[in-house]
């Protein structure tokens, strides 16, 4: 799920039609393994300080398209999530 200060920004014009582009730039394909991608990802990852810099939430040389399990293994290899919660499809923090 999205960060409390991340949410008008997910929730936002830009990041949607952003996000629609990019993945249809990469035809919906996930940029790690060639599966079905499904997650626009940030490279470097909005923090409460980037969150309202263009360069990078909005640009495409910080996005991935990755599919669920390659989006989750990015989260998973770089910060600890509990044990029992993974990324859905829309990149939100779920209970498995």
């Amino acid at each position: 799920m999205a960060k409390d200060y991340a949410k008008s920004f997910y929730n936002g014009k830009a990041w949607k039609d952003t996000q629609a582009a990019y993945m249809a730039s990469q035809c919906y394909v996930c940029e790690r393994c060639g599966g079905m991608a499904r997650i626009v990802h940030h490279m470097k990852y909005i923090t409460p300080q980037n969150i309202h810099d263009p360069n990078i939430t909005l640009s495409w040389d910080n996005l991935k398209a990755l599919c669920i399990d390659c989006h989750n293994a990015e989260h998973m290899g770089k910060s600890a999530i509990a044990e029992g919660l993974r990324f859905n499809e829309y990149g939100e923090l779920v209970r498995v």
